[in-house]
């Protein structure tokens, strides 16, 4: 077996995976990417009407300072507050290192970096380089780690971690046909979200996720049945935010004999207050069980009970008006919204001309006319909250290895909207100073040799299709609408297919589901403690502990300085 040797191996390249390969290269440590494909990825390949950044504030006359940032990062609940902390500590740092690398955040003529109000925000901390600011970001770090020389290995999909005395010591990938092994001190796994477990999904078709390897490996996950859901359209994946809610669509679902229904006003005995909820879904996006009896998630709700309990296919209509409207008798908010922006009038497509042309060309770049064209939507997983359990540092519960980006389980409950993007950066930093500090031991050639004789890789045909399934039932029963009862049933089913199955790709996507429905299955409640999920040899296991607090510190200039000189405050 063709085997490389690096001291750390990075696995993806996105905005997450290329930061930690560049900081590790100029903190001198020898590094190596491996990716799938370095154009694939969620970083890359997904968006919406803004896409958001949080960090510190850094213009006007606000008060903020890190430890309010961290408070607000804790409280969104089990969130643990070395995280918050870290986080909040570091988002001016890696901020700024993007504005320098040049993404085009927005800064008025003074050179603040102006920000606004994002959700679960209280001081205007977001800003945005508009619906592709991940994108920018990855462009703009892959292009510093092509100047900095760092050796990237695309086409080649990691399989397995290897671990010799419970540390890691390698990776195993497959590269056309063939199995590559890569012996290394660490790895940093940066990979995003599961994404490859759900039928009704706004990640990329190109992103699958890669958190059944730390499921496989031992590694400890956390927050797992924490996500975020949200309306998207599926030909092509992306978010229907922002202003594709704001103009007011038309929804409209086709059953199988192609008969269509303008169904939310079965639901709503006053039209006006149906359609002041779709507005609101433009700023209230993510599916919030809080307001799926009342508030704007009932739109959500009525959408996921046309696709998956009438067996619909549910449709955006930007051609035509619902009904005849009278923008007066929308609610103040969605009245005087439109009447700023000068769109209260003619159709939704023309109203989206008005106030956000770009966002028409977007889907026109994609294939799809909105001008004439229906857009197939559905009730879609965007973000998992959770994921595998990191340390202050991103470190796993396995020495070696590191998480970054969204398959680190940091965000919790109710994460400020941009915070993962923030978070994402801030990992993959506190990853590389940890390893160029503290690397793991690098295991003896004659051993590792011996470890890869034993590793068999399986694949077999028919897999794809029961991926699917799979995938298309873990859709129906355990997404933003939950049964306890559908939810055992199927982590029974899904946990029996397990048992059988053989083909790698097939058990990565089952392991990981596995593991979703255990924490499903038994949920926290209590936004002071974490529930941590760990897959052994006799099946899943569900602990649960208190989020550790946010550390007090001592901040005398003096003492910081002094331990500082003699580790760089890296223990």
């Amino acid at each position: 077996m063709k085997t490389y040797t690096y001291d750390c191996i990075v696995i993806g390249t996105g905005a997450a995976g290329y930061n930690a390969a560049c900081r590790l290269k100029e903190l001198g440590v020898d590094v190596a990417i491996v990716t799938e494909g370095v154009n694939c990825g969620t970083s890359r390949n997904t968006g919406s009407d803004k896409q958001t950044y949080y960090k510190l504030g850094l213009s006007g006359d606000s008060p903020d300072s890190v430890r309010k940032m961290a408070g607000n990062l804790f409280d969104g609940g089990c969130v643990d507050g070395d995280n918050a902390l870290c986080e909040a500590d570091l988002s001016a740092r890696c901020f700024l290192n993007l504005c320098e690398l040049g993404v085009p955040f927005p800064h008025n003529r003074y050179g603040e970096y102006i920000g606004y109000k994002t959700d679960h925000d209280p001081y205007e901390r977001a800003t945005s380089a508009g619906p592709l600011t991940s994108k920018f970001m990855t462009e703009a770090l892959e292009s510093k780690a092509q100047a900095l020389n760092i050796k990237i290995f695309d086409g080649y999909t990691a399989v397995k971690l290897l671990k010799h005395n419970d540390k890691i010591c390698g990776l195993l990938c497959q590269s056309q046909g063939e199995t590559v092994a890569f012996r290394c001190r660490d790895i940093i796994m940066a990979t995003g979200g599961p994404a490859g477990i759900y039928a009704d999904s706004v990640y990329p078709e190109c992103h699958h996720g890669s958190t059944g390897l730390a499921i496989d490996a031992g590694a400890k996950l956390q927050n797992l049945a924490l996500w975020q859901y949200g309306l998207a359209s599926t030909k092509p994946r992306w978010n229907v935010s922002g202003t594709y809610m704001q103009v007011l669509p038309r929804f409209v679902s086709v059953d199988k004999n192609g008969t269509e229904y303008d169904f939310l006003w079965d639901y709503f005995d006053d039209k006006y207050h149906g359609l002041s909820l779709v507005f609101l879904k433009g700023y209230q996006w993510p599916f919030d069980p809080k307001k799926a009896e009342k508030g704007s998630s009932q739109i959500d709700m009525l959408v996921y009970r046309e696709c998956v309990e009438k067996g619909r296919r549910v449709y955006l209509d930007f051609t035509k008006n619902p009904f005849p409207i009278d923008f007066n008798k929308l609610s103040n908010e969605a009245f005087e919204y439109l009447n700023k922006a000068g769109a209260t009038f003619g159709t939704p497509i023309e109203r989206l001309k008005k106030m956000n042309a770009p966002a028409i060309e977007l889907y026109k770049s994609k294939g799809v006319d909105l001008c004439t064209e229906y857009l197939p939507i559905a009730l879609c997983a965007q973000h998992n909250n959770g994921g595998i359990a990191v340390d202050m540092w991103w470190q796993t519960s396995i020495k070696g290895l590191f998480a970054a980006g969204e398959c680190a389980g940091t965000h919790g409950i109710a994460r400020p909207g941009g915070s993962a993007l923030n978070a994402g950066q801030v990992g993959s930093l506190r990853a590389a100073q940890y390893i160029s500090e503290h690397p793991n031991e690098l295991v003896d050639e004659k051993i590792f040799s011996e470890l890869l004789d034993k590793v068999e890789i399986t694949f077999s045909d028919g897999a794809d299709e029961r991926i699917s399934s799979a995938q298309r039932r873990m859709s129906d029963n355990a997404a933003a609408v939950r049964d306890l009862e559908k939810i055992k049933s199927t982590l029974k089913i899904t946990l029996d297919e397990l048992k059988m199955a053989t083909d790698l790709r097939l058990r990565e996507v089952l392991l990981t589901q596995g593991a979703v429905l255990t924490a499903m299955a038994d949920p926290n409640t209590d936004p002071k403690k974490v529930q941590e999920v760990t897959f052994t040899e006799n099946g899943f296991e569900v602990t649960e502990r208190s989020v550790r607090p946010i550390p007090s510190d001592d901040a005398f200039f003096e003492n910081v300085w002094r331990t500082f000189r003699e580790n760089k405050n890296i223990f």
